[in-house]
């Protein structure tokens, strides 16, 4: 009787008590959708990015020469900001300038004016919860803006698609979105851009107003996305655009304005520190060499150059708009038509000074993702490009860890 009484109910589980598991599935079954989708591949695509990293970082160590010379102040950054090299390697070049801007006293008449404020702004008020370290700050806002850009991209693709899931799916497959993960402002930007076109096809045109001003306080590009904004709001007008059509538009849709508003709180601020309205733009000029040119000069020269790395990446900057020219070809698609050659053209229009960025900046350009989720509903096709995207984004990936990441920033 003893032993039976020790194998009965105090080592079966009750009738009806779940176990772990079953506990595991109903908590995540009761967060909201998308947002348990969101997490999980946030964190899966962490997990998975950062194992390799550490994994092709510690097999380079060993080779001569690593790393290169024109990296090693790189390296020796990276190892201030972390003595882990699975936090350290997601800092590059720009993050660094990001950390000295969120450093800079505020009492003090301020010296740069090259980058806009925003990123570095964001992590101002982060870093005395993380000890002081403006850099873990900086990568803390990046993340979670990437957490809110998959959201945002579950419910466009969804709107657009009709699967909000694979429009997430082909955003993380895009050749250089490991940086979503870094220090930069890419996971920022577009978190913003996305936000900003789900909320204008939903006709919400003050909250599109508002994420627009701060969108344009992100990148200098930033402000001319209020055309295709626009766009979407006259594509809901039934492309009418005649006087009678005027007073509807203005009253509907005046909150874009706020759009460019951005942009000139950006200018007011180099006035009032510097004065001058144009303070970014000489700083810019003088310490980078940026002039506007003929965008289509300027990738023209590149392909006909001898520089293979420039070459590749505009033959890559071809590609996506080709990409988008074809797939968002339908009138009811050019507002993210318009988007693309913005967010494309414009940073070849600065020349051959951003030819090393041309990659990172082509992250921007989200409507390609999804035109490649459109495309890969047909059958056999996903599997293949899903395949193709991936080994891509991989050997930029180990580019980039190996220190040559003069080819993708």
């Amino acid at each position: 009787m003893t032993d039976e009484r020790r194998a009965g109910p105090a080592d079966v589980p009750a009738p009806g008590r779940p176990g772990a598991a079953a506990r595991l599935a109903a908590t995540a079954r009761r967060v909201p959708e998308p947002w348990g989708f969101v997490f999980a591949v946030f964190v899966g695509s962490k997990l998975v990015l950062s194992l390799v990293g550490v994994l092709v970082l510690a097999a380079w160590d060993g080779v001569p020469g690593a790393p290169p010379a024109a990296e090693a102040l790189m390296r020796d950054q990276q190892d201030a900001v972390s003595s882990y090299r699975w936090v350290s390697l997601w800092f590059a070049w720009d993050s660094f300038l990001y950390d000295h801007l969120a450093r800079l006293p505020l009492d003090r008449p301020w010296p740069d004016f090259g980058f806009p404020l925003l990123y570095p702004f964001l992590a101002r008020p982060l870093a005395p919860l993380l000890g002081g370290h403006t850099a873990w700050a900086l990568l803390l806002v990046s993340n979670v803006a990437l957490v809110v850009q998959l959201y945002y991209a579950y419910r466009l693709g969804g709107r657009l698609l009709g699967d909000g899931r694979r429009a997430v799916r082909y955003l993380l497959l895009l050749p250089t979105a490991f940086l979503f993960q870094a220090a930069l402002t890419e996971s920022l930007f577009l978190c913003l851009a996305l936000a900003a076109f789900w909320y204008a096809e939903r006709r919400r045109w003050l909250v599109v107003g508002i994420v627009g001003y701060v969108l344009a306080l992100s990148r200098s590009v930033g402000f001319l996305v209020v055309l295709p904004l626009a766009l979407v709001l006259l594509r809901e007008h039934g492309w009418r655009a005649g006087p009678r059509a005027w007073p509807r538009l203005l009253r509907e849709g005046w909150p874009l304005l706020l759009v460019p508003a951005g942009w000139l709180t950006f200018m007011a601020f180099c006035r009032w520190q510097a004065g001058d309205w144009f303070a970014y733009q000489h700083a810019q000029e003088t310490g980078w060499g940026i002039r506007l040119q003929n965008p289509l000069t300027v990738a023209g020269s590149a392909l006909a150059g001898d520089n293979s790395a420039d070459a590749l990446r505009v033959w890559l900057v071809v590609a996506a708009l080709v990409v988008a020219v074809v797939g968002l070809r339908r009138r009811a698609d050019w507002p993210y038509l318009v988007y693309t050659l913005v967010v494309v053209l414009v940073p070849l229009s600065m020349g051959p000074p951003v030819y090393r960025s041309l990659l990172r900046y082509l992250l921007a350009a989200f409507p390609v993702a999804l035109v490649l989720a459109r495309w890969a509903r047909r059958p056999g096709l996903d599997p293949w490009l899903t395949a193709g995207l991936a080994l891509l984004q991989g050997a930029l990936f180990a580019v980039w860890l190996t220190y040559w990441t003069h080819l993708i920033i």
